[in-house]
């Protein structure tokens, strides 16, 4: 058995990347320092890696010159760039946005007939189409909304939360297909729709707010119907597309033997923690829904924008945890801002795997894109989860069998210090080291 090991390290401010292949030696009774790899137990297929396109990425696109732009196309869709292939996109507008807006605005129109997606045809979709371009197939797109337009809205506007009024709901659920069929006319691959991003909470910017039977009976009686009449029941849909934390309680409340065939996951987000556990009680209570990490990004108002390596181990922690609790994708937060972590029209400044500073025209790949690579790159989709065990939880570790039928490890150092790791699997050994403050991905060719 061969292993190529793709390992970075970041030490004093730079990261450093580098191969090596190893050989394998006969299992002669190693117990310490094992991970084991059990390619007989197997779980969820994977489906992919992508990034959300939203205006302000797409808007920090279009400021790019040519160079530049397919500098960062390629880093995120070429050959040798991360292997995105999931996409997720915003209804209307959200908080990675130049502002507010609504595709259709004008109470009484009941019929929709002012329903234009004209304002995603200036930068949107020209970044989804230039980047499906350099990959050479459509991206699979997820869509999620942020809130109605004001009229439809408790508290007529966009932002600080308020509720879907009863009255809207049919039009709303009409809006959100409508949504969805103008984006197919512009071949747009939407495979999949959540019900409402971040349902319990409050934001400053565009957000509305569903409880669980508000939400049950918003997608039973409305949206669920309304899709049917479309023929557009082929689209996936999510419900709750919100923490982990409440994950599990809002899927209870939602999914009954009535909605259950119209759900086809559950998809959420990292900003209230781990809480990998509820998902290993979705999947037992509900083993046919996805899981779906749709989305997560360290927030200024949070985290440091300088402490990259903190900032890095934050995805390959949650990206490890939620495969190896039943995730079938993961798509980042804004695939691209500026320097400052914007443009964002309530200044809700974060952190991108990728920045671009306006003014001295510099791309930055950040440690957060060299950490998703080591999981993107190599677990290609239709990848399996396999079985394996750590002999320490100071490396996060998942394993997947490949399409080609290779295996591959991907494992991560939470501490400062080298980790000596004895890869196992079929009575033979890969001796590696994960150095300190590092991540690796050993890909094994089997004999």
């Amino acid at each position: 058995m061969r292993a190529l090991w793709n390992v970075t390290t970041y030490k004093n401010g730079r990261a450093e990347t580098w191969n090596e292949e190893i050989q394998s030696v006969m299992d002669e009774g190693q117990e310490r320092e094992a991970v084991n790899l059990c390619p007989d137990f197997t779980y969820q297929t994977l489906e992919g890696f992508g990034g959300t396109l939203t205006e302000a990425a797409a808007y920090t696109w279009h400021q790019m010159g040519e160079k530049v732009r397919m500098e960062f196309l390629e880093a995120c869709y070429g050959t040798d760039g991360l292997g995105y292939t999931l996409a997720r996109m915003a209804i209307d507008s959200c908080d990675a946005c130049l502002g507010n807006y609504s595709d259709m605005d004008q109470e009484g129109d009941e019929e929709l007939k002012s329903f234009s997606i004209k304002r995603d045809e200036t930068y949107i979709l020209p970044f989804l189409k230039a980047a499906e371009k350099v990959k050479g197939e459509r991206l699979s797109v997820m869509l999620s909304p942020w809130s109605p337009p004001p009229f439809m809205k408790t508290n007529r506007e966009k932002n600080h939360g308020g509720k879907l009024l009863e009255k809207h709901y049919g039009l709303w659920a009409d809006y959100l297909c409508r949504f969805v069929e103008e984006y197919r006319k512009n071949d747009v691959s939407v495979k999949r729709l959540s019900v409402q991003n971040e349902p319990d909470a409050t934001q400053i910017w565009d957000s509305c707010r569903y409880d669980a039977e508000e939400e049950k009976r918003f997608l039973k009686d409305f949206l669920y119907p309304a899709m049917k009449r479309r023929e557009l029941t082929e689209v996936e849909l999510f419900i709750w597309d919100h923490n982990k934390e409440r994950a599990l309680e809002r899927t209870l409340a939602v999914i009954d033997e009535e909605t259950r065939s119209m759900v086809k996951g559950v998809a959420f987000h990292w900003y209230s923690g781990d809480h990998f556990e509820a998902l290993d009680m979705i999947r037992e209570r509900f083993p046919e829904k996805k899981l779906l990490f749709s989305e997560g990004c360290v927030e200024y108002s949070r985290f440091s924008s300088a402490d990259q390596l903190s900032n890095a181990r934050m995805y390959g922690h949650d990206i490890a945890g939620d495969l190896n609790h039943g995730a079938c994708a993961f798509i980042d937060w804004n695939i691209l801002l500026n320097s400052q972590g914007g443009p964002n029209h309530v200044n809700n400044f974060c952190d991108a795997p990728m920045m671009y500073d306006v003014e001295t025209g510099r791309l930055e790949k950040k440690l957060s894109y060299t950490y998703i690579g080591h999981f993107s790159r190599y677990l290609l989709p239709g990848s399996v989860r396999i079985g394996m065990s750590r002999y320490t939880d100071e490396i996060d570790v998942t394993a997947f069998k490949r399409p080609d039928h290779k295996l591959a490890a991907v494992l991560m150092n939470r501490t400062e210090r080298d980790m000596p790791v004895y890869l196992r699997l079929q009575g033979q050994l890969v001796k590696l080291t994960v150095p300190g403050d590092g991540i690796g991905t050993a890909l094994l060719e089997l004999e």
